[in-house]
Parts: C-alpha cells; sequence; structure tokens
C-alpha cells in the first residue's frame, strides 16, 4: 500500500483488513479497537474509539445463569456465547480512518486482503496450537467447525488454508461501503445467531443468547476524541482516552516517575520505583475510569502533576508497599505528601491477552498506531457463516463486583473498558516513538515498560523490544517473565517485591524517529513467535 501511494491510514487499514486473515483469533470485521494518528502537515494527534458497545437491551444480570442465578463460570461458558458479544466497531473505524485521512478511497484498502483471503495462507504452528486450544469452544457451535475444524481437526502445519467467506465479505464492503454490515443483510444475520446462537447438540456448554440487535448495528458510531496528553521530561506522551484506560494509565504512571532521576539508577532501584507507580496508576485506573458517556471520568485529575506529585508521595523508596495499594482521591489534593491514605481493593481482571497491534509510517512524516482485536482468542467463537469471520466476546471486559456501583459495570449501549494502550511520543512537537502491543491489562505495562526502558533506561529500541518484562497491576505479587526475574529477582525481592512467572508478556511494535529521516522499526524478536518489522527502502 505504501508502495503505491497510499498513506500510514491507508496501509495500516489494509493491513488489519489482512490481519482478519491470518489472525482471524485475534482480529477481524467482528471485533474493535483504538486508532491514534499523528498528521504530519498539522502536527496534531487524532485519535478514533472504535470500541465494542453493549447492545441497549442488555440487564445488568446479563451474566449470571437464570437456572441458578449465580454468574457464569467465565472460560469456557461466558466467553463462548452470544451474551458476551458487542456492536462491532472495526469496520467503521477502518472506513471512517482511510474516508477522513486516506489518500486512497475506502475499497482499495480492502481488495488486497480480499485477494489474500481467496488465494490462502500457510498455516504455521500457533495457528494450529491456537486452532486446537479453541475446539471445544468451536466445537460447541454447528457454524465454526467447518471452516476452522475442517475433517473435524485443526488444520495441519504446512497446509494453505483459505477463507472464502471472509473474501466474500470485503469484495462486498469494497463495493458497497459499510450499509451492509451495519444495516442490512449481515446486520440481520449477525443479530440472529447472537440471539439464537448455532448451538451444537452435542457441546455440554451452555451457549447462552445475547442481545443483539440490527437496531444495535444500525446505531452504532465511532467516537471522535481528543487524545490523552502528558508530559514527560522532554517528550510529550499521547494516547487513548476513556473508554480505553491506557492513555490516562499509562500518562498517570510517567507523571508519577518524573519526580525521580531515574538516568544512571541501578536497575532494581528504577525498577522498584516504576513498579510502585504502575500499582498507584492501576488502583486509579481501577478505581476511576470507565465509559465517559456513562460515568463520569475525572481524567484531567488522572493526568494532574500535582495529583501525581501527591501520588508519588506514598511510595516508599526502600520498601515496596502491601498491595493492592489504595486509589488516590481525585477530589481533594494538593501535591502535598500530608494525605491519610484511603481505603479500596481491585476490582478482578478479566481481560484476555489476544489482541494485535501495529504501527506504520510513511514518506511524508504521518504516523498511525492501531490495537484492534476480538478479545478472547477465537472472540464468542461464533462464525457468522459464508461472512468468514468470529464474533467477539468483548463484554466479557466489564467489571464484576457486588455491593458497590463500579465505573466499569454491565450497562446496556456502554463500551466497556479496554486496557489498548496505542501511542505516540513527540519530541519538540514531532514523532519520536510510536508503540502499541496486544496482551489485555498487560499491554499498559508492556507499552509503558518498552517507554521506560527506551527514555530512562538507555536502551536502544531494539534493546528496550528484547528487554524481559514485568507487569504490577496493584496486586500482591509482580507477574513477570523468567528471564526478568533471574535478572532483576533478587535485587527486587530485597524491596519486598514477590513474583510469580509467566512464559511471555505482549508483542509489541514500534517505530523511533530519528535523525536525518532514519526510522528504526522494530518488533519483537522472539515473543509469539517473534513479529514483522518491515520498511519500504532499508537502509545499508
Amino acid at each position: 500500500m505504501l508502495k503505491k501511494g497510499g498513506n500510514a491510514v491507508d496501509a495500516a487499514v489494509a493491513t488489519a483488513a489482512a490481519l482478519g486473515v491470518t489472525e482471524p483469533y485475534s482480529a477481524g470485521l467482528g471485533g474493535g479497537g483504538y486508532f491514534v494518528y499523528y498528521d504530519a502537515r498539522s502536527g496534531k494527534v487524532r485519535t478514533i474509539d472504535g470500541r465494542e458497545t453493549a447492545p441497549r437491551s442488555m440487564p445488568q444480570d446479563a451474566f449470571d445463569d437464570p437456572s441458578t442465578g449465580e454468574p457464569y463460570n467465565f472460560f469456557p461458558e461466558l466467553v463462548t456465547s452470544g451474551v458476551s458479544v458487542g456492536v462491532p466497531g472495526t469496520p467503521a473505524t477502518w472506513q471512517h480512518a482511510v474516508n477522513r485521512w486516506g489518500n486512497h478511497a475506502f475499497k482499495r484498502a480492502l481488495w488486497p486482503a480480499a485477494r489474500l483471503a481467496r488465494r490462502g495462507f500457510i498455516v504455521d504452528e500457533t495457528f494450529r496450537q491456537q486452532t486446537e486450544d479453541n475446539q471445544e469452544r468451536f466445537e460447541a457451535y454447528t457454524t465454526t467447525p467447518r471452516l476452522f475444524l475442517p475433517g473435524g481437526e485443526p488444520p495441519p502445519v504446512g497446509s494453505v488454508f483459505r477463507i472464502p467467506g471472509l473474501a466474500n465479505t470485503y469484495e462486498l464492503l469494497a463495493r458497497e461501503g459499510l450499509r451492509p454490515f451495519y444495516r442490512g443483510r449481515i446486520a440481520e444475520q449477525m443479530a440472529r445467531l447472537v440471539q439464537e446462537p448455532p448451538k451444537s447438540p452435542d457441546t455440554e456448554l451452555p451457549v447462552p443468547a445475547g442481545f443483539l440487535t440490527e437496531r444495535d448495528l444500525a446505531r452504532y458510531d465511532i467516537r471522535r476524541q481528543r487524545p490523552t496528553q502528558s508530559d514527560y521530561r522532554q517528550y510529550d506522551i499521547y494516547g487513548m482516552a476513556p473508554s480505553s484506560s491506557g492513555g490516562s494509565t499509562v500518562g498517570e504512571l510517567f507523571n508519577i516517575l518524573e519526580r525521580y532521576q531515574l538516568a544512571g539508577m541501578a536497575p532494581q532501584d528504577a525498577l522498584h520505583l516504576y513498579l510502585e507507580a504502575t500499582a498507584l496508576a492501576f488502583a486509579d485506573r481501577g478505581e476511576y475510569v470507565g465509559d465517559p458517556a456513562y460515568v463520569d471520568v475525572p481524567l484531567r485529575d488522572l493526568l494532574s502533576d500535582r495529583f501525581a506529585r501527591e501520588r508519588a508521595c506514598t511510595i516508599n523508596e526502600t520498601e515496596a508497599a502491601d498491595k493492592p495499594v489504595a486509589p488516590g482521591d481525585v477530589d481533594e489534593y494538593d501535591g502535598r505528601c500530608n494525605r491519610s491514605p484511603r481505603s479500596g481493593g481491585r476490582a478482578p481482571e478479566t481481560e484476555n491477552v489476544e489482541t494485535t497491534n501495529l504501527t506504520v509510517a510513511d514518506r511524508w512524516g504521518n504516523v498511525v498506531e492501531y490495537t484492534l482485536t476480538i478479545e478472547q482468542t477465537g472472540g464468542s467463537g461464533m462464525l457468522i457463516p459464508g461472512r468468514g469471520f468470529l464474533m467477539n466476546n468483548e463484554l466479557t471486559d466489564f467489571s464484576y463486583t457486588e455491593g458497590r456501583r463500579h465505573p466499569n459495570q454491565i450497562r446496556g449501549g456502554k463500551r466497556p473498558r479496554s486496557s489498548m494502550s496505542p501511542t505516540i511520543i513527540l519530541r519538540s512537537g514531532r514523532p519520536f516513538l510510536a508503540l502499541g502491543s496486544p496482551g489485555g491489562s498487560t499491554i499498559i505495562t508492556t507499552v509503558a515498560q518498552l517507554a521506560f526502558n527506551r527514555i530512562d533506561r538507555g536502551m536502544s529500541l531494539p534493546q528496550a523490544m528484547a528487554e524481559s518484562r514485568a507487569t504490577q497491576q496493584n496486586t500482591p505479587v509482580v507477574v513477570a517473565e523468567p528471564e526478568f526475574v533471574g535478572t532483576y529477582g533478587s535485587g527486587l525481592r530485597a524491596y519486598g517485591h514477590r513474583f510469580s512467572q509467566i512464559d511471555e508478556l505482549g508483542a509489541a511494535t514500534a517505530i523511533e524517529f530519528g535523525p536525518r529521516g532514519l526510522l528504526t522499526a522494530v518488533a519483537e524478536p522472539e515473543r509469539r513467535g517473534g513479529g514483522s518489522a518491515l520498511v519500504v527502502r532499508p537502509s545499508p
């Protein structure tokens, strides 16, 4: 797309459509996401909130089993359902981005992906393993196995996997625009299947019905909104405002860290402060962030330097705090270390780690950071027959709390809170770094740690990407990759940090903008099998 005169927006949308073919379990037409765009001509950062919404008729007890009155088990029962399906926002995001900022017509962004879906791609071990991991969920439906379990088994590694139904869908949308999807035959098909899931007679899963209607689809609209913005040292950090919690949490985290001179610190000392600041930012995220159309999100307070100074006062530079820490008080703060801590807990996180992210820059200096998802690996597991895409299970991102109101509780028409954190960092008004990652609630810490490694720890961007990771989400233990524990564990345990291990965190992409127009494009060297980082004209 870039070689044919498309700009970063055209290329981002075309690539996202292609990922709907090759990563159908992570993203696609049935999902949503967040799009951050730096316009080189104006020097402004713009965003699109393409998050899924809850159907208007969805009740607050939608996730309770009516036969028992108890909540459905989260996995695999709730995630494999119609009730977890929200109104998709991805197609509307694509069309709006290209029509507003692209060089080409919308249809030109879809034709390459349509050809790819018809031609097919080579099945690798990751795709087969993901299919195998979801076999029970896919077999809960009569529609999904016909495509993803040919002959009753996951497709073999090395075989060619084609999705002709998706090719037809892309071609239809290229010819007719989004009307068939949101107001026509595809909308009718999606609503019918969500309300009456094509449940297999052989499954033991309940596959509860959902509330999606044709009217919900017809009423969907993306949100055009200002990005979050916070200054950090000589940088300006731009991200997604709520319904995403990414921009506010990353911004608050760095506002807290700005109180410390991290450069030159011993690694364990700097990491201790980073982990403590992250816990504080997550405490405030959990207390205050939800869909601003339904709750009052104190975004200005959360990104206030004065509020950050007061939050930093609670950090003990020689000892890790007991977690969970309490949220700050956005109604009364003065930036001084004179407040008694509030009480507070933490609602459990239910975001899944399967999402995808891409970073694009073009010859004119435009930049796109785009994170999109269908939530669970395989979404709800529900394939729209003949259309070639899976429906999301994004509504499981609502928070489950008892006894008190929560900014992220279920409500019809509401967007569930997200952790997606597409981020663009400027220096002197021009792009310095664009980055993002999948990973559910760990997206925030993956993006923040990558920027922290690059800016404060003096790593090159490739080094920062390859560096081992940890995530502290205001929990009693730090979840970390084995290499992180092996390298920094003993030093951080001396502060009182405790660890549990996970194989890997995130799968980021990033571009750094250097002197004389030199770009450094970086993807994961190993996580999730390694990523892809390409340029049109490589430098020797």
